[in-house]
């Protein structure tokens, strides 16, 4: 290690940067409150199967993530090592656990409890990062406050307002990365890459809650238990897509990057990148809860797109998300979304037959993506 000097200007605005490796077990158990929420929005989604409801969603799922991508970005920089830093984790804990309770009613009566939520969450953040990068935060802290008190307000008056004002506040959350001197932040790639692999864990892991939730109560027939074994065997291949080296890969590129470029790399691939593939698990999660009601025959054309459109949607993010890391193949994922997308009228005939074939579609993405590995060595 170098000898203390007097930092440069640039310098100062750099996080100090701990020694922050692994994810810690804390980390882990923050991420239960995530696991909830994924649960509540997966509930939303396949108790209301409008385009308003898709929409708020959308919406509720933007604003809890990009925060919540926040607190990841936080621990790479501030480990949780001692009882106070621990204490406003559990406190930041507090605060998405109290957003997640909201979200069934969240434009209705339970919106003023979303709005102090994310407030409550993200001041903590700013607190704790103020801490370890107090000139940094001279110029995000604005714009997280802006954001927050957006959120906050919009809880407590009615729509069209709380819509306006919540897609405001996700505008200002989303947009300060262009604001903001990302150039230079320091992270560490394997800690960074873990927790953000974690968090797709916990939404697929939703997936097969999906299949419990759908299943509770009804017989326990061959065709249930069919579609109960192909969700288990799509969620698997979702997560062969993401974790079969795309980890390892977006690990090794972020490595190789240049320190003034990793930052705003890693938010263009774990934050924008990452959204919309999150965003296809819920909805095929909500699709495999409602196919489980229909195990037997047939789905109708919002739960076939459920299905299809998730599926495609993850496919489609994991294509964006290689290509900005400049990882993997892209062809056979894009053509992927497309084929999984071309399901949706099987669903129609048969859920079974849908899910089958969504089954075939993964499976040839990774035997084609394979074989043409295999071609280039």
């Amino acid at each position: 290690m170098e000898a203390p000097s007097t930092p440069s200007r640039s310098e100062s605005h750099i996080p100090q940067r701990e020694s922050v490796v692994k994810v810690s077990t804390l980390e882990l158990f923050f991420d239960l409150v995530f696991v909830f929420t994924i649960t509540q929005l997966t509930g939303v989604l396949a108790a209301d199967l409008t385009w308003p409801s898709a929409g708020r969603v959308v919406l509720m799922l933007g604003i809890i993530l990009w925060m919540y991508g926040g607190y990841a970005w936080l621990t790479n920089v501030v480990a949780p090592s001692d009882a106070v830093r621990r204490g406003l984790l559990l406190s930041g804990m507090a605060g998405f656990l109290l957003i997640a309770l909201a979200i069934p009613d969240a434009f209705g009566a339970s919106g003023w409890a979303f709005g102090v939520g994310y407030f409550v969450v993200n001041a903590i953040h700013s607190g704790l990062l103020l801490r370890a990068a107090p000139s940094a935060m001279k110029q995000l802290a604005p714009l997280n406050l802006l954001s927050a008190s957006l959120i906050l307000v919009g809880g407590f008056v009615d729509d069209p307002w709380r819509v306006v004002l919540w897609c405001a506040g996700l505008v200002v959350i989303a947009g300060s990365p262009f604001l903001h001197p990302l150039s230079e932040w320091t992270i560490t790639s394997s800690h960074f890459v873990e927790r953000h692999g974690l968090i797709v864990i916990v939404a697929l892991g939703e997936s097969i809650v999906a299949i419990g939730v759908g299943a509770a109560g009804l017989e326990l027939t061959g065709s249930l238990v069919t579609v109960a074994l192909l969700g288990l065997v799509l969620a698997f291949g979702l997560w062969w897509l993401y974790f079969g080296g795309d980890d390892e890969a977006a690990e090794h590129a972020l490595d190789a990057a240049p320190s003034m470029q990793r930052g705003r790399l890693a938010i263009r691939a774990f934050g924008f990148a990452h959204y919309p593939l999150l965003l296809g698990v819920v909805v095929f999660a909500a699709g495999v809860k409602k196919a489980t009601t229909y195990a037997g025959g047939h789905i109708y054309l919002s739960q076939a797109l459920l299905l299809g459109g998730g599926v495609a949607l993850f496919l489609f993010a994991d294509a964006w998300f290689r290509r900005i890391l400049s990882i993997g193949l892209l062809r056979f994922r894009l053509a992927g979304g497309l084929a999984a997308l071309a399901t949706v009228p099987l669903g129609l005939t048969s859920t079974i037959g849908q899910m089958v074939a969504l089954a075939l579609v993964l499976a040839a993405v990774l035997l084609l993506e394979k074989r043409a590995q295999l071609r280039s060595i």
